[in-house]
């Protein structure tokens, strides 16, 4: 009886023991795809890898060419403003070459590779700036484009587009099966264009340009390098041997320190930069939010992270003192923007610091913006009027010259032609904001009794005459009747 009580109870508990191995089985299989989807290890060929970028370390013979020619187009690229043209010079520029070759060599305590690549590093540096100052130094455009300003200073994108741009060029270096996630990287980060600015502020004495695209370049190189090492760590890849321990102690001291100037200027630049650009970002969003007055309006704000100051320049009605004072205190109340300053400047104001702050720096300012994004089609309209200022000016004097004897030809006309009223003569000016031409056209007075088709002969000799008389390749004849 026992027996036959205990089988339903074994039976009722089956589908529930069956459920859970299902459950169990499914969750396993999920893991094993997430691993398979997301492990970077499986297809990772570390010898070819260091091979692959050992190879292209070194800057000489046609690297180095190709390395100056690309830079040439970037600079041209950068001077006429075009996006299309600086990417394609990245494209093809080897710049990559010798920072994975420091992020790898750091990676896997390789002494001689690390020398290699910073040699290989500053003589890329070096052709790049010179190139790039060559070229502007002797280039008729001096005028800094938006490309260039873009490159001047480093935001917090910029250290987030080296990084992720550091460990994609990497991963994808680190496969057997090669993709173009090199090429890509060099588009991302953008390490040619800061190199140029670089030069285009040596050629053009702007010392702020220089520094500014240097410490761009800088960041891109130093987060491209770790994110190398991190990978090249992850994935295990070989270290390098030596002969005898006293030696690997030694070059394991240099790589470890080397590693340290690398990752710790990085943690450093990264916290700055980002603390930066929460700071501008906070004092936009304030001023945009807080800065309103009935009747006044902003024209230009200077936002000061080093200084903190908040600059504003307001037109129309007086923003009373304890309005700015409550501006004042609410930016306490944001924690990044704690202990800014802010200054409102009025156009009502007749101090001698505003004035001139208004008259030169507001304007200046607002007409350097607008010609910043204005300056082709500006540059077009400035050349269509002073074709027409020319050909105005060409016409009128030729008018001075020439003058026409209209009343001895009209009184000369009415002896030859019965029936004529009046003469007048003119030079019709015609355009298609192309080009413009002169249309000579004399007007004629008929008297209406006589006959049209009289009138018709009689027109048609009368521009040949007047034809012959004026010395014209064409002549039009405008007729009227009295």
């Amino acid at each position: 009886m026992m027996e036959k009580n205990e089988t339903p109870q074994n039976d009722a508990n089956q589908p529930e023991v069956v459920s859970q191995e299902n459950i169990k089985n499914i969750w396993e299989q999920f893991k094993e795809f997430v691993v398979g989807l997301l492990d970077i290890r499986l297809g990772a060929e570390p010898k070819t890898t260091i091979e692959g970028i050992k190879k292209d370390i070194p800057f000489k013979g046609h690297t180095a060419w190709i390395l100056v020619f690309s830079i040439f187009i970037a600079s041209i690229g950068l001077n006429t403003n075009s996006t299309a043209v600086v990417i394609g010079a990245m494209l093809i520029s080897p710049l990559m070459g010798p920072i994975l070759g420091i992020g790898l060599s750091v990676g896997i305590n390789d002494i001689d590779t690390l020398k290699r690549s910073f040699v290989n590093f500053l003589v890329m540096v070096f052709l790049s700036i010179l190139t790039a100052f060559i070229y502007f130094k002797f280039s008729p455009f001096q005028t800094a484009s938006n490309e260039i300003l873009g490159r001047v200073e480093p935001t917090f994108l910029d250290v987030l587009i080296a990084f992720f741009g550091g460990l994609a060029g990497i991963v994808a270096g680190s496969r057997k099966e090669k993709s173009n996630a090199i090429p890509g990287v060099a588009i991302a980060t953008a390490l040619m264009p800061p190199l140029c600015t670089a030069g285009f502020g040596l050629a053009t004495g702007n010392l702020s340009y220089f520094f500014g695209a240097m410490y761009l370049f800088t960041i891109n190189t130093i987060f491209i390098a770790l994110s190398t090492f991190i990978i090249v760590k992850y994935l295990r890849f070989p270290m390098a041997r030596y002969a005898n321990a006293a030696r690997r102690k030694k070059v394991n001291r240099i790589v470890i320190t080397v590693a340290l100037l690398v990752i710790i200027p990085s943690v450093f630049s990264f916290l700055s930069i980002m603390k930066r650009t929460f700071y501008e970002r906070d004092a936009n969003l304030y001023l945009a939010e807080t800065i309103i007055f009935p009747g006044a309006e902003q024209i230009k704000h200077n936002i000061d992270f080093e200084k903190k100051e908040l600059e504003v320049y307001m037109i129309g009605n007086n923003v009373p003192v304890t309005t700015i004072e409550a501006w004042q205190s609410k930016i306490s109340e944001i924690k990044s923007l704690a202990g800014t300053k802010l200054k409102i400047r009025q156009g009502h104001d007749k101090t001698d610091e505003l004035t001139s702050q208004l008259s030169s720096k507001v304007k200046e300012g607002v007409l350097q913006d607008l010609y910043a994004q204005n300056s082709k089609e500006l540059s077009n309209k400035d050349a269509k009027i002073l074709l027409l200022e020319n050909e105005l000016k060409r016409i009128t004097e030729m008018y001075k010259k020439e003058k026409v004897p209209l009343l001895d030809l009209a009184n000369e006309a009415k002896i030859n032609y019965d029936g004529l009223e009046g003469l007048s003569f003119a030079k019709v000016i015609k355009t298609n904001l192309k080009k413009m031409e002169e249309v000579p056209v004399a007007s004629v007075t008929w008297n209406k009794k006589i006959k049209k088709k009289v009138i018709s002969d009689q027109s048609e000799k009368l521009r040949k005459w007047l034809q012959f008389k004026l010395k014209l390749d064409t002549l039009l004849i405008k007729q009227d009747y009295y």
